[in-house]
């Protein structure tokens, strides 16, 4: 049967279970992102691929799409159902495929398969320590909400314009970007207990997993642009 016991209000094994089966969703995630992403890599035609990023006004309406899109998985992974909660989580995996599909592309070709295995080590790696941090230390890091959500609209004008009026935004954006997808992490997991109830695990490993890819996103942006 479902539970809607919140995880602060839950037993030690039920919160160990809790934690479990949310980073356990979230390793299958990444896993199911690498099989799309090998797939699409090779099914996809090179010429679209390239047209992704190659129109600027075109990419802007992906990038609509895809906030629409992942609001929508979002919704489903939180729904009661567990079947709903799955197509969820897919869902918004495929829809991350997608996006990055130009982004790996330019790095196998111009930066080398490396670069995205280093890309990858590194986000883990900070992943692992940030969630160290979050569940070790007994701050309180609520304050880290406002700072998340005025950085995210700021970022995402400055992408906006830069796609309308074409202009790079530059190695320092990258940089704050990790940062502030560092911090949405360190809130997120720290915010875990109080946000889920025992039973939304998937909807858990969900934002854990935009999350993830967002650093992992910028954290190769970065080292594309020092072998660039």
């Amino acid at each position: 049967m479902m539970t809607d016991v919140l995880v602060a209000q839950s037993t030690d094994v039920e919160k160990a279970s809790f934690y479990k089966k949310t980073y356990l969703h979230v390793a299958l995630a990444i896993l199911a992102f690498i099989g799309v992403e090998a797939v699409l890599l090779k099914v996809v035609p090179e010429q679209l691929i390239v047209a992704m990023f190659a129109q600027r006004f075109a990419w802007l309406l992906i990038i609509g799409v895809f906030w629409l899109a992942s609001v929508l998985a979002a919704k489903w992974s939180l729904s009661q159902s567990k079947s709903t909660q799955y197509m969820g989580l897919g869902f918004y995996v495929l829809l991350e495929a997608v996006i990055f599909l130009p982004l790996i592309y330019i790095a196998m070709v111009y930066s080398g398969a490396q670069v995205i295995f280093q890309a990858a080590t590194l986000t883990v790696a900070m992943f692992a320590g940030i969630s160290a941090v979050a569940f070790t230390s007994k701050r309180d890091f609520s304050f880290l909400r406002n700072i998340i959500v005025i950085g995210g609209f700021i970022a995402l004008g400055l992408i906006v314009a830069g796609m309308i009026f074409g202009f790079n935004l530059g190695l320092w954006f990258s940089v704050g970007m990790v940062i502030l997808a560092s911090a949405t992490i360190l809130y997120q997991t720290s915010k875990l207990k109080d946000s889920y109830a025992t039973n939304q695990y998937v909807g858990a490993s969900l934002q854990l997993f935009a999350s993830i890819m967002l650093l992992f996103w910028y954290i190769l942006s970065i080292l594309m642009s020092r072998r660039s």
